[in-house]
C-alpha cells in the first residue's frame, strides 16, 4: 500500500466524523449570521460568515476570546451556548475516531509497509533479501553486516522483528513483519529491484521456503535463490524449479565431518574462509578411529553415521523410535539410561554422537556416557541458540548447530560468488595443498578469519586497470596488491586465491601474471587492504605510479611534453 493509498483510506474512515464537524460548524455559522446583534450606537447589525467562523474557531476549540466585535445579545448568547455543545461534542467524536484509527493494527501495518517499500526503493547498493530472521537468518544477517553487505529482512514473527530492531548493526536494515510466502510481499521487498543480488529462504518451514523459491523463480528467473530444506521430497521440488542452492544442514555437516576425518587441512581451510571476518579459528582435534555410539537416528544421526561408516568405523545406534526412523539394526532406547549405553558398549567406545532433537536429552546422554567412559570423543547436536550457555559450559569436541551450518554455507555464496567455486575446487586438491594455503594465509594475514572479495577486470569495475591497458602498459596481478602510501611501495596483506580466465581456473595464481580484460579474481585479506584495492581499481594516476614508478602528468601540457 502506497502513501497515497493510505491517505485515501484514512479519509474514507474519517468520513463520518468530518461530515459531523462540517455540519455542526455550518449550522452554528448560519445561526450567527442570521441572528442580529447590537453595535455601540444601538443599531442592529449582522455578522458576516468570516466573523462567524472566527468566533466559532476560538470558542469551539475551548480557547475562549470574548464576544466580538460587540457584546452579544441574549439571543446570540443562547445560540453560542448551543453552538459550544454541538461543536465540542463533534470534536470529541472526531478525536476519538482519529485515536481509534491510529490504534488499528491494519493502519500501523500499512504505514510500516509503505516505509519499508520506500527504504528498499532508496537502496543504492547491492543487497540480499533474507526471508526468516530466526536463529539461522539472524546469524547470516550479522555475518553479512560485518562483511559490509546490505540486507533486507522479511519475518512473520513480531517477537523476532523486535529482536532485529534492538540489535546494533552498522547499517540500517529495512525489515517488515509479513509472510514471505506471499508474492506481493516479495515484490515489496524488492526482488525486481536491480540492486537485489539474491534471496535466501531461511524460515523453519520447508513448505514456506518452497513457496518463496517458486515465487522468486517465476517472477524473476535470473535471481539467485538459496533455500533451506530438510525434506528430500521438497528439495527435489525446489530443484525442479531451478533453485540455485538447496541447503540441507545435516547433509552438509555429514560432508564436513567426512572432510574432517580424512582431510583435516581442507576442512580447516573451508572454516577459515566461510566464517565472519575477525573470528578466531582453533585447530580442531583429530577424530579417533574405532567403535562409535550414535544416539538418535533422525536426519542428523543418519548423516553422521553414514560419514563414520564410510571411514570403516563400527557404529552402534541407539534409537527410541526405530519404526519412525527406519532403523533396522539398533538398540531401543533414548541413550540417557546407563544400562542402554553399557549394552551398546560404551566402555570400549572411542566416541559418542548425541543427535536427538532435544538439547537437554543430548546433554544428559553425554554426561551419562562420560561418567562411564571419560575418554570419549563427543559430537553433540545443539538445536536452540538460547541453550548456548549450557553447551559452552559443557565444551564438547564438536558441537553442531543447524543454523550455524546454514549461515556459513549461505555466506560463502553471498560474500563472493567465486568463494563457493574455490572451496569446491579446493576439496579435490588434497590435504597437503590445503595445509600449504593455510600456512600462507597465516603468515600474511594472521590467525583471524580474513575478509574475502572478488573483482572483475571490466570498464565499469576496474577503470584504472582498463585505462592502463589502453595506453599499452601491462598491469600485473602484483600491482593490485601494492600499497601506494609512503615512500616505499610495499605489498598489502592480501592473498589472491583464484583467477578465472576464459573458463580456466588458476588456483593461487603467480603475482607476475599480467591482467587481461574479463579476468575474475578472488582475494582474501584484511579489510583495510580491501578498501585500498578498491581505490586503486578506479584511480588511474595512482595505479600508473605503481606500474611504472613514475608520476603521471595531470595537465595536458605535461602529457604533451612527456610525449
Amino acid at each position: 500500500m502506497t502513501l497515497n493509498q493510505i491517505v485515501f483510506w484514512i479519509l474514507r474512515r474519517m468520513r463520518a466524523p468530518l461530515l459531523m464537524l462540517i455540519v455542526s460548524y455550518a449550522i452554528a455559522m448560519i445561526g450567527f449570521v442570521l441572528i442580529p446583534g447590537v453595535n455601540d450606537r444601538g443599531q442592529a447589525y449582522h455578522l458576516n460568515f468570516f466573523d462567524a467562523f472566527y468566533i466559532l474557531s476560538y470558542t469551539a476549540t475551548t480557547i475562549g476570546f470574548g464576544e466580538l466585535p460587540y457584546p452579544f445579545t441574549t439571543p446570540q448568547r443562547l445560540w453560542m451556548t448551543f453552538s459550544i455543545y454541538v461543536t465540542v461534542i463533534s470534536w470529541f467524536y472526531a478525536i476519538g475516531a482519529i485515536i481509534g484509527l491510529f490504534q488499528e493494527g491494519a493502519l500501523k501495518q500499512a504505514f510500516k509497509t509503505a516505509i519499508f517499500q520506500r527504504d528498499v526503493k532508496n537502496l543504492m547498493e547491492p543487497f540480499y533479501l533474507i526471508c526468516g530472521y530466526g536463529e539461522t537468518g539472524g546469524e547470516l544477517v550479522r555475518a553479512l553486516d560485518r562483511n559490509e553487505l546490505r540486507v533486507v529482512v522479511l519475518e512473520r514473527s513480531p517477537e523476532r522483528v523486535n529482536e532485529l530492531e534492538l540489535t546494533n548493526y552498522q547499517f540500517h536494515i529495512p525489515h517488515l513483519c509479513a509472510d514471505a510466502k506471499l508474492s506481493e510481499v516479495l515484490l515489496y521487498a524488492g526482488i525486481k529491484n536491480p540492486m537485489c543480488r539474491g534471496v535466501a529462504a531461511l524460515t523453519d518451514d520447508d513448505h514456506a521456503n518452497l513457496a518463496i523459491s517458486v515465487a522468486v523463480k517465476l517472477i524473476k528467473p535470473g535471481l539467485p535463490v538459496l533455500a533451506r530444506v530438510q525434506d528430500d521430497v521438497i528439495a527435489a521440488n525446489m530443484a525442479s524449479f531451478g533453485t540455485d542452492r538447496i541447503i540441507n544442514p545435516y547433509h552438509i555437516f555429514g560432508e564436513h565431518l567426512a572432510m574432517r576425518l580424512n582431510a583435516l587441512g581442507t576442512y580447516l581451510l573451508h572454516e577459515w574462509l566461510t566464517r565472519a571476518p575477525g573470528d578466531a579459528i582453533e585447530t580442531p582435534a583429530a577424530i579417533p578411529q574405532g567403535h562409535w555410539i550414535a544416539c538418535g537416528f533422525g536426519r542428523f544421526g543418519k548423516s553422521v553415521v553414514k560419514s563414520l561408516q564410510n571411514e570403516a568405523m563400527h557404529v552402534t545406534i541407539i534409537e527410541a523410535d526405530p519404526a519412525g526412523t527406519q532403523c533396522e539394526q539398533c538398540i531401543i532406547g533414548s541413550g540417557v539410561e546407563s544400562h542402554i549405553l553399557k549394552q551398546a558398549g560404551i566402555e570400549q567406545a572411542v566416541g559418542i554422537v548425541a543427535g536427538t532433537d532435544n538439547d537437554i536429552n543430548n546433554l544428559s546422554i553425554v554426561m551419562t556416557a562420560l561418567e562411564l567412559n571419560p575418554n570419549l570423543f563427543v559430537i553433540i547436536r545443539k538445536n536452540k541458540r538460547h541453550n548456548e550457555p549450557l553447551f559452552q559450559h559443557f565444551d564438547a569436541d564438536i558441537t553442531m548447530q543447524p543454523s550455524d551450518v546454514i549461515a556459513h554455507t549461505c555466506l560463502s555464496y553471498m560474500v563472493s560468488p567465486m568463494l563457493a567455486e574455490f572451496l569446491a575446487t579446493a576439496r579435490h586438491q588434497g590435504n597437503a595443498w590445503a595445509n600449504a594455503v593455510i600456512a600462507q594465509l597465516v603468515s600474511k594475514l594472521g590467525e583471524q578469519v580474513p575478509d574475502t572479495w572478488d573483482i572483475t577486470i571490466a570498464d565499469d569495475m576496474a577503470v584504472a586497470v582498463c585505462g592502463l591497458m589502453q595506453q599499452g602498459l601491462g598491469p600485473a596481478l602484483k600491482h593490485l596488491l601494492m600499497n601506494p602510501a609512503g615512500q616505499q611501495r610495499h605489498e598489502m596483506p592480501v592473498v589472491p586465491l583464484m583467477l578465472l580466465r576464459a573458463g580456466e581456473k588458476m588456483l593461487l595464481p603467480d603475482l607476475a601474471t599480467p591482467l587481461e580484460m574479463g579476468d575474475k579474481i578472488l582475494f582474501c585479506g584484511l579489510d583495510q587492504a580491501k578498501s585500498i584495492q578498491r581505490y586503486l581499481l578506479h584511480d588511474l594516476k595512482t595505479l600508473h605510479y605503481l606500474v611504472t614508478g613514475n608520476e603521471m602528468p595531470e595537465s595536458w601540457i605535461g602529457r604533451w611534453l612527456k610525449q
